[in-house]
């Protein structure tokens, strides 16, 4: 009933988290379980992979269940919430569907009924051809959702965006789930060709190459004078295969040029698949990092044990000119580098060090050391407030002062 199906649990009983998971796993589903507030927004705000549904609890540790999609609804659409509530949470539950909540069920309920709404939510809800490629927001659903129908079509295509913004992913992923799989995908860049005529058109070049299969010219612009008539002429010879380019924003101009150029790109017919900088696309940038750092901790003798909530914060932050290389190259060399356990904002980004303000007084250097010990020790309670207060040995109303004074939030950690 649920095969294949990602489905996010918030709830902090055991006995009925246990249970549903167990339930929902029979059915084929694969289950995250989350059992607080803080823990389940970081989730789903940056999942490893796309939630197709969040089954959630109203009631929860460190909050509730509305505060979790009132906040997650700030920053991007969520998945389909389904809501599990007492029958004295019922208005609630209404109020938060006018919201944009899928649906609820009140307790006690049978498992039938529970399977039955999230069967009609995952039905409702497309599910992807692809996987998540460049990202998590709804800005990357989008141009994956473009890249659906590009696969589905046999128009050719442009995708424009600037460096590393996965340009040439995102062409593979069109090819790989389009009717030319099953034939080759030659990739050409012409930025980085000594001879880019010689190595499109020539006796062996890339047109004589790909039959019926994709050509993925990056870099479009660069197209050499020596080739853009040839390019045309195969053309209007009845190229078999299918031309997916790549161009940066620099095609507004070539289009109003009036060259060769000009007339191949609007003889190629292209359907066009923009693609937003990084910098537009914060939580893309923590999903990115999230995925390489995974990968390069696989790879090392002593893996770290993780990405401090501080770091994502930064990233969120940063412009990210470079795109998608800038932050792989930050990650390597901060990974390297890294003194401790965890991964720090000064390991990304060691600059801002030097570029750091002067001495600081003693009051101020306490408190940035006061601060930075309550956020450590939320984090190793998992943002539980009254946990933390007694590792600190302080009342919970004093610790809800100090984090109201430096600015930190319940999801911190």
């Amino acid at each position: 009933m649920l095969r294949g199906v990602r489905i996010a649990l918030v709830e902090d009983d055991e006995f009925m988290g246990g249970s549903l998971v167990h339930r929902l796993e029979l059915e084929g589903a694969e289950v995250i379980w989350l059992r607080q507030v803080g823990r389940a927004l970081g989730a789903l705000r940056t999942p490893r992979a796309p939630i197709d549904v969040v089954v959630c609890d109203i009631k929860l540790p460190d909050g509730t269940g509305e505060e979790l999609f009132n906040r997650l609804c700030e920053t991007a659409t969520p998945p389909p919430f389904l809501f599990i509530t007492g029958h004295g949470g019922i208005d609630q539950a209404v109020r938060l569907m006018r919201a944009g909540a899928a649906d609820y069920v009140t307790k006690p309920f049978d498992m039938p009924v529970l399977l039955e709404r999230l069967s009609s939510l995952v039905m409702r809800t497309p599910q992807d051809a692809f996987p998540a490629i460049l990202g998590v927001s709804p800005a990357a659903r989008r141009i994956e959702e473009l890249a659906r129908e590009a696969a589905r079509q046999d128009r050719n295509v442009l995708i424009i965006g600037g460096p590393g913004t996965g340009k040439g992913a995102l062409a593979r992923h069109i090819h790989d789930q389009s009717e030319r799989r099953a034939a080759p995908f030659i990739a050409l860049n012409l930025a980085r060709q000594a001879d880019a005529a010689q190595e499109l058109l020539g006796a062996d070049g890339a047109l004589a190459r790909v039959g019926e299969g994709t050509l993925y010219l990056h870099a479009l612009a660069h197209l050499p004078e020596a080739a853009q008539a040839g390019l045309i002429e195969a053309l209007e010879r009845g190229f078999a295969g299918r031309i997916v380019a790549s161009c940066g924003p620099e095609i507004t101009a070539l289009r109003a040029g009036g060259d060769m150029r000009t007339e191949v790109i609007y003889r190629l017919d292209m359907a066009e698949i923009p693609v937003p900088p990084l910098s537009q696309r914060p939580e893309d940038a923590v999903w990115l990092m999230s995925i390489l750092f995974e990968q390069m901790n696989a790879r090392r003798s002593e893996p770290l044990a993780g990405i401090s909530r501080l770091s994502e914060e930064a990233v969120r932050a940063h412009d990210w000119s470079g795109g998608g290389r800038e932050l792989r190259a930050r990650l390597a060399q901060g990974m390297a580098s890294a003194p401790g356990p965890m991964l720090q904002p000064a390991d990304l980004f060691p600059e801002r060090i030097a570029s750091a303000p002067g001495p600081v007084t003693l009051a101020q250097a306490r408190e940035k050391a006061e601060r930075q010990h309550i956020i450590d020790v939320l984090e190793q309670c998992g943002g539980q407030v009254g946990n933390a207060a007694k590792i600190l040995n302080v009342s919970r109303t004093t610790l809800w002062d100090r984090m109201q004074k430096y600015g930190i939030g319940r999801d911190t950690g």
